[in-house]
């Protein structure tokens, strides 16, 4: 049972990258999935998740309006679209699996997730 991550790496404020998380060892369809971050010297903050049928979408305030978080079942796959990048959105970026299907708590990590990848790094500077 594991969650890998990819597509991090070094982006100029106003620019773009496309996380993708790749699941395996569990039924991929079945539970809501959704990021975290950890910028140096911080803690962990929750971005965004999305239901198993991806029919409800949530995400940080911080991020409303830039980033999008999407998935497909069929590739058992999770991506995260950022947009419009700052350099405060540096972090150590994790996918992170649900206990259930749905969100009950957006933005709770301790009781929501169940599951964490090893992460990928963003860095965004000019």
């Amino acid at each position: 049972v594991q969650l890998v991550e990819s597509g991090g790496g070094l982006a100029q404020p106003g620019g773009s990258l496309r996380l993708s998380c790749v699941g395996s060892g569990f039924t991929f369809s079945r539970y809501a999935m959704g990021w975290a971050r950890q910028a140096p010297g911080k803690g962990l903050e929750w971005v965004a998740g999305i239901n198993d049928d991806s029919a409800d979408t949530f995400v940080a305030d911080f991020v409303k309006g830039r980033f999008t978080i999407s998935r497909d079942n069929a590739k058992n796959t999770v991506y995260l679209q950022m947009n419009s990048l700052k350099p405060e959105d540096t972090a150590l970026y994790y996918c992170v699996k649900d206990r259930n299907g749905y969100i009950e708590l957006p933005g709770y990590l301790d009781e929501e997730y169940d599951l964490w990848g090893q992460g990928t790094q963003v860095t965004v500077s000019s």
